[in-house]
């Protein structure tokens, strides 16, 4: 299984990173793929939904001052969720961008909201989906590089 972050945008209150992830059959029977091509494409449903644990694809972040988020604690329309309330920072959202497969491979693509920008340091983004055997696996990424990147963002419309 491949999980790879292939863009980043950056906004003046947060930024976006484009996903794609790639799992490929080895020896599994067409039952056992059957089984894990409905994990893939319908995470937490059906016969082996677990109210016990997360299942799906999951992300989180740690910022360098040591807070954290996870898309795990959010619902799929993320901050809609909170009651019209501004959540508690930080915020991670997956929005899943669809996916496709057949025989041989399942692939599917999103887009993970963070708010607020992390502070100038080393972010890490962590990866996992228990189901399909990715464990927790992590990047840093430099925090730094997104907060200069977001002093260049030019407004569309001038307020008011």
């Amino acid at each position: 299984m491949v999980v790879a972050v292939k863009s980043a945008v950056v906004h003046s209150t947060g930024c976006s990173f484009n996903l794609s992830w790639l799992f490929r059959r080895r020896d599994q029977s067409d039952e056992d793929w059957a089984d894990l091509q409905h994990l893939f494409f319908q995470p937490g449903m059906g016969i082996r939904r677990s109210k016990d644990r997360q299942t799906g694809l999951m992300f989180g972040v740690q910022f360098p001052d040591g807070l954290k988020a996870s898309t795990g604690i959010m619902g799929p329309h993320g901050l809609m969720e909170s009651g019209g309330q501004q959540p508690e920072p930080p915020t991670l959202v997956l929005n899943n961008g669809g996916g496709s497969g057949g025989g041989d491979e399942f692939s599917g693509s999103g887009l993970l909201w963070l708010w607020p920008l992390p502070p100038a340091g080393e972010l890490r983004l962590v990866a996992q989906w228990l189901d399909l055997g990715l464990e927790e696996t992590s990047i840093m990424l430099g925090g730094r590089q997104l907060r200069e990147a977001a002093a260049g963002v030019q407004q569309y419309w001038a307020e008011g």
